[in-house]
């Protein structure tokens, strides 16, 4: 005599689905993402002088997103004219890092990053951002 196939229940349904969506999580941060050390080392070898963002548009004390060459970096200004360029790729699981108020945030995972050496303030990264060296130059900020 065949078996009949159990119940479909609320908890069933929600167990099983779970189940699922925790397979899409675990896919998302594993999924293939550029490195953050693959992003600098690509804009390492831009011309210097190579614009990447005027001064006026970085806050002091916070920072903005630019794209440079088709890569995604962060501009910040922790104080009055010393600026910092960073990949904008998180060094966990490479999902774009954004501006947050005073410190750079990954929307992803939680990390958060420091605006003068992109150090990091709370994990899961396990370091730093990388950082591309870049110089004022009249009203720019532009790659040295």
């Amino acid at each position: 005599m065949p078996s009949t196939p159990p119940p479909v229940t609320r908890r069933r349904v929600l167990v099983g689905g779970a189940g699922v969506a925790g397979a899409c999580l675990l896919a998302a941060c594993t999924e293939q993402r550029p490195t953050p050390q693959g992003e600098a080392t690509a804009l390492g070898s831009l011309e210097p002088g190579t614009r990447v963002v005027a001064l006026a548009d970085v806050p002091v004390g916070g920072a903005v997103s630019a794209t440079l060459d088709g890569h995604d970096v962060l501009v910040t200004q922790p104080a009055e004219g010393l600026v910092h360029l960073f990949s904008a790729i998180c060094t966990h699981a490479g999902c774009t890092v954004q501006p947050a108020d005073g410190e750079l945030d990954c929307p992803c995972h939680g990390s958060r990053f420091a605006l003068t050496d992109a150090a990091v303030l709370g994990g899961p990264a396990p370091e730093p951002l990388p950082e591309i060296p870049v110089q004022v130059s009249g009203d720019d900020v532009v790659l040295a």
